[in-house]
């Protein structure tokens, strides 16, 4: 039986030094397949980290344009990244946060785009699990993620939540415990295996979560480390954990992260090395 070479894709934030245009044809050029889109290149500064931008300049014209410019070169958008802060302590703040990802809800609905991603928030100086903190900030995420699916599932779209051993969902048995809590079909998961190799085994990851994966991150982590890094500089087993992703999620979208300009197709072909070799 002939093997079909694994498609892969990157984040369009490994190019913030390009315009959407040139990272669209960057990736068609070296045979990506998907992105995961941020409003982050030269002609569309709008991604901020665990925090809000003013959107004003994303009308609706120019999201289709942003986004039309990757499906032209073949690009599929699988999903449009916001990562804003879901456990802010301030309800103002919070109540803002809330209206910007509705506004990314929209515009991928408006696009075709099937779901919006987030991490889940922190506090600057306090980030990760805080006993005296940790129910409080629980709460306060599931309670965002259940008024944010609700609005999900107004506009069509699906929300992929990427757990993560630095935040309040640190490994995938609880990540599922989320799901189960929040009680939404629209709340999905983004699969970093960085994020959960120090709390969960790559089988544990699929065991627990392989049925609500909207995606995945690739990237990789030593297990003591607090930051990620690039695939095959981590202890992930990619072998088993590439067999276990053929097993339960054949076709999802697998897009790099960690990457940037000068080494991304590298990257790429340990990822197509590592499936090849299992």
């Amino acid at each position: 039986m002939v093997r079909k070479r694994m498609d892969i894709g990157v984040v369009s934030r490994s190019f913030p030094q390009l315009t959407n245009e040139e990272a669209a044809g960057l990736l068609a050029a070296n045979g990506f397949r998907w992105t995961e889109l941020c409003f982050s290149q030269t002609d569309s500064k709008y991604w901020v980290y665990n925090g809000r931008s003013d959107l004003s300049g994303i009308t609706d014209g120019e999201s289709r344009r942003i986004v039309e410019t990757y499906r032209r070169h073949g690009i599929e958008v699988a999903a449009l990244g916001v990562f804003t802060n879901l456990i802010e302590p301030d309800d103002v703040e919070l109540e803002r946060n809330i209206a910007y990802f509705e506004r990314h809800m929209e515009l991928a609905a408006l696009n075709g785009i099937p779901c919006v991603a987030t991490e889940c928030g922190f506090v600057h100086g306090s980030r990760g699990i805080i006993a005296e903190l940790y129910e409080s900030r629980f709460a306060r995420l599931a309670d965002s993620l259940r008024r944010l699916t609700a609005l999900a599932e107004r506009h069509g779209v699906d929300l992929a939540l990427e757990p993560c051993v630095l935040d309040v969902v640190p490994s995938a048995k609880r990540m599922a415990d989320l799901i189960a809590q929040v009680g939404s079909r629209r709340l999905k998961v983004l699969l970093d295996p960085a994020n959960l190799i120090a709390n969960s085994s790559e089988d544990d990851m699929f065991r627990y979560l392989a049925p609500h994966i909207a995606y995945f991150h690739g990237k990789d982590r030593k297990v003591n480390d607090a930051y990620g890094r690039a695939v095959g500089d981590g202890d992930i087993d990619w072998s088993r954990f590439l067999d276990l992703y053929h097993s339960h999620t054949e076709g999802v979208p697998f897009i790099l992260e960690y990457v940037n300009i000068d080494n991304f197709c590298a990257i790429r072909d340990r990822v197509l090395q590592a499936d090849k070799s299992r």
